[in-house]
Protein backbone atom coordinates (compact mmCIF):
# COMPACT_ATOMS: atom_id res chain seq x y z
CA UNK A 1 0.00 0.00 0.00
CA UNK A 2 1.29 3.36 -0.90
CA UNK A 3 0.57 6.68 0.91
CA UNK A 4 0.48 9.70 -0.75
CA UNK A 5 2.21 12.33 1.08
CA UNK A 6 2.11 16.59 -0.10
CA UNK A 7 5.51 17.97 -0.87
CA UNK A 8 6.15 21.17 1.29
CA UNK A 9 8.09 23.07 -1.16
CA UNK A 10 4.61 22.67 -3.41
CA UNK A 11 2.19 23.72 -0.61
CA UNK A 12 4.20 27.13 0.83
CA UNK A 13 3.12 30.30 -0.03
CA UNK A 14 5.86 32.38 -1.16
CA UNK A 15 4.35 35.30 -0.07
CA UNK A 16 7.52 35.86 2.19
CA UNK A 17 8.06 38.63 -0.67
CA UNK A 18 7.10 41.26 2.19
CA UNK A 19 10.43 40.81 3.43
CA UNK A 20 12.31 42.41 0.42
CA UNK A 21 14.45 45.28 1.40
CA UNK A 22 16.90 46.71 3.66
CA UNK A 23 16.90 45.91 7.52
CA UNK A 24 19.14 46.86 10.16
CA UNK A 25 20.16 43.98 12.30
CA UNK A 26 20.33 44.71 16.40
CA UNK A 27 23.23 41.58 17.14
CA UNK A 28 24.02 43.01 20.73
CA UNK A 29 24.53 39.42 22.63
CA UNK A 30 22.28 41.05 24.78
CA UNK A 31 20.28 43.81 25.95
CA UNK A 32 22.42 46.13 27.92
CA UNK A 33 25.09 45.68 25.46
CA UNK A 34 26.15 48.66 23.65
CA UNK A 35 24.88 49.01 19.81
CA UNK A 36 26.33 46.79 17.44
CA UNK A 37 24.08 47.28 14.11
CA UNK A 38 24.72 46.07 10.77
CA UNK A 39 22.87 45.36 7.74
CA UNK A 40 20.87 43.00 5.87
CA UNK A 41 19.54 43.47 2.42
CA UNK A 42 16.86 40.57 1.33
CA UNK A 43 15.41 40.22 -2.38
CA UNK A 44 13.10 37.07 -1.98
CA UNK A 45 11.92 36.19 -5.47
CA UNK A 46 7.70 34.27 -5.81
CA UNK A 47 9.52 31.10 -5.79
CA UNK A 48 10.62 31.18 -2.24
CA UNK A 49 14.81 31.57 -3.18
CA UNK A 50 16.19 34.35 -0.86
CA UNK A 51 19.12 36.32 -2.21
CA UNK A 52 20.92 39.21 -0.97
CA UNK A 53 23.69 40.42 1.71
CA UNK A 54 23.86 39.99 5.34
CA UNK A 55 26.69 41.75 7.74
CA UNK A 56 28.39 42.42 4.69
CA UNK A 57 28.57 39.09 3.20
CA UNK A 58 26.26 37.23 0.05
CA UNK A 59 23.28 35.25 0.72
CA UNK A 60 23.81 31.82 -0.39
CA UNK A 61 21.54 28.72 -0.77
CA UNK A 62 18.58 30.55 0.88
CA UNK A 63 14.72 29.67 1.08
CA UNK A 64 11.83 31.52 2.64
CA UNK A 65 7.86 30.38 2.76
CA UNK A 66 4.97 32.43 3.97
CA UNK A 67 2.99 29.26 5.43
CA UNK A 68 0.95 28.05 9.37
CA UNK A 69 0.21 31.75 9.78
CA UNK A 70 4.43 32.43 9.85
CA UNK A 71 6.88 34.36 7.28
CA UNK A 72 10.29 32.74 7.86
CA UNK A 73 13.58 32.13 5.65
CA UNK A 74 16.88 30.26 6.39
CA UNK A 75 20.42 30.37 4.18
CA UNK A 76 23.93 31.05 4.82
CA UNK A 77 26.62 32.43 4.28
CA UNK A 78 30.35 32.28 4.67
CA UNK A 79 33.38 34.61 5.80
CA UNK A 80 36.90 33.56 6.67
CA UNK A 81 36.02 32.02 10.12
CA UNK A 82 33.90 29.29 8.40
CA UNK A 83 30.16 29.25 7.74
CA UNK A 84 26.93 30.65 9.32
CA UNK A 85 23.08 29.11 9.38
CA UNK A 86 20.98 32.32 9.81
CA UNK A 87 17.05 31.80 10.38
CA UNK A 88 14.61 34.41 10.69
CA UNK A 89 10.98 34.58 11.16
CA UNK A 90 8.59 37.80 10.72
CA UNK A 91 7.24 39.00 13.74
CA UNK A 92 4.89 42.08 13.86
CA UNK A 93 7.39 44.84 12.21
CA UNK A 94 10.53 43.19 12.83
CA UNK A 95 12.01 40.04 12.07
CA UNK A 96 13.53 38.01 15.24
CA UNK A 97 16.44 35.54 13.80
CA UNK A 98 19.36 33.42 14.98
CA UNK A 99 22.61 32.82 13.77
CA UNK A 100 25.07 29.92 14.03
CA UNK A 101 28.54 30.40 13.56
CA UNK A 102 30.16 26.93 12.55
CA UNK A 103 33.77 28.27 12.62
CA UNK A 104 32.92 30.32 15.40
CA UNK A 105 31.12 27.98 17.80
CA UNK A 106 28.42 30.37 18.59
CA UNK A 107 24.52 30.88 18.17
CA UNK A 108 23.65 34.13 18.18
CA UNK A 109 20.09 35.70 18.61
CA UNK A 110 19.38 38.93 17.44
CA UNK A 111 16.68 41.18 15.74
CA UNK A 112 15.91 43.05 12.61
CA UNK A 113 14.11 46.36 11.75
CA UNK A 114 13.47 48.15 8.50
CA UNK A 115 15.68 50.40 7.27
CA UNK A 116 14.80 53.90 7.59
Amino acid sequence: MALATANPAQAQDHGASKLNGEWTLDLRPSNDAPAYNKSMTLDITAAGVVRGAFYDNAIEDGRAFDGKGRTCFAFHTSDNTGPYQTSGCLVGDRVEGQSWSEGRKFLLTWTATRTQ
